[in-house]
């Protein structure tokens, strides 16, 4: 069974969006806090440095369009 985790700082958030991660045994699973039913994306460890890099620096503030 996998385990999800939500960050303690989602409390706050804008209508509660926030995103769960899951350690995998290679990866890391990401989905959506608020519909989990919707499933998951996986990235490679290596992967999700470089984005959690990015969001630390700001780099991605704003840059949501709202579309996949």
């Amino acid at each position: 069974m996998i385990k999800w985790r939500k960050s303690s700082r989602s409390e706050g958030s804008v209508n509660g969006s926030c995103v769960e991660l899951a350690a995998l045994v290679t990866a890391v699973g990401v989905r959506d806090s608020k519909n989990p039913q919707l499933g998951h994306f996986t990235l490679r460890r290596s992967q999700f440095g470089r984005l959690l890099r990015h969001v630390k620096s700001g780099e991605l503030d704003g840059t949501w369009s709202g579309t996949v």
